[in-house]
């Protein structure tokens, strides 16, 4: 059985790195495929046709497709990521303190929005059918019906705007105690928790109900055991999987939210310099940041999946 387990957690990482292959295959090719060309973008129109075809030469940008493609992967391999073209700076240099940013940001907001939803999911799911599982319910629904710009607007205006509580923008060299990072980080951390929670408590809801639902837990009900205890003792071991994934699959959306919440709020993070590379056409920048947000989504769902798989009594 242990190799049978080992098998399947093998099966995931080869699956998770053949994907990643596949997945900087497409990135490569996309951000070619943006409009504009790069040299003529950096020289500006009013260059010469030889100046932009020497710079093109000059940045092996005349080179086929799938030379560039193969280029660039071996120095990924060799965590060489190449030299922005807008700034003439290795990219790793530039995305360095923009990657510690965006982390942070993530980390509180994780720390914040997971134990709040999987608290409300898992009460929801005790007192289901009741006013409070009501409640919890439509304004999860709510909340997931509201785009996240909408809310990082609102918040803007309510906070900066009316009640000028907090700052509009989230300058992190501003933080110089606990004071100011809760006044900086205050908006952002909500918004990103308002849709990160949002599906993280229906999905964990759903996790608890349907193995509340199974026979043994009846049974344990039957024979006197409080409600409390069949969730703790019982069903919630049973979900451990499902609710893994439901974590792992709403703070993936953390990569793909981020880009609005740094955007909006002029937050120094990978997608607020992803951002901007497009505005340049920085291909080796824009390639960086998309890898870096499809490694963390494929390092989310396959330690979700490896945990599944050890959760898991007729595996183990």
């Amino acid at each position: 059985m242990k190799k049978q387990v080992s098998f399947l957690v093998v099966r995931r990482l080869l699956i998770a790195l053949i994907t990643l292959v596949i997945v900087s295959f497409a990135v490569f090719f996309a951000t070619a495929l943006l409009p504009g060309d790069t040299a003529t973008i950096l020289l500006g129109q009013s260059a010469t046709p030889e100046a932009v075809e020497g710079l093109r030469k000059a940045m092996h940008l005349n080179d086929p497709a799938i030379i560039r493609f193969l280029k660039w992967m071996a120095g990924l391999f060799q965590s060489d990521f190449g030299t922005s073209y807008a700034n003439n700076v290795p990219v790793a240099t530039l995305i360095r303190g923009r990657f510690v940013n965006t982390m942070k940001l993530a980390g509180l907001t994780a720390s914040i929005a997971v134990p709040l939803a999987l608290t409300l999911g898992i009460t929801a799911a005790i007192w289901r059918g009741t006013l409070y599982d009501r409640i919890v319910t439509v304004g999860t629904i709510g909340i997931i019906s509201v785009p996240e710009f909408m809310i990082a607007t609102l918040a803007v205006l309510l906070f900066a705007v009316y009640l000028k509580w907090l700052p509009a923008l989230s300058l992190t060299n501003e933080v110089k105690s606990v004071h100011d990072l809760v006044r900086i980080y205050a908006m952002p951390v909500m918004t990103l928790t308002f849709g990160v929670s949002a599906q993280m408590i229906r999905m964990t809801r759903a996790a608890v109900v349907e193995t509340l639902n199974t026979p043994y837990v009846e049974m344990a009900l039957l024979k006197g055991a409080s409600r409390p205890r069949i969730v703790l003792r019982h069903a919630l071991p049973n979900a451990l999987g499902p609710i893994v994934n439901a974590v792992a699959l709403s703070l993936s959306y953390l990569l793909g939210g981020v880009i609005i919440v740094e955007t909006v709020f002029n937050y120094p993070g990978v997608a607020k310099l992803m951002v901007d590379a497009v505005s340049t056409r920085d291909l080796p920048l824009i390639q960086t940041c998309a890898m870096i947000f499809c490694l963390g989504y494929l390092a989310l769902i396959t330690a979700a999946d490896i945990v599944a798989v050890l959760s898991n009594p007729r595996l183990r």
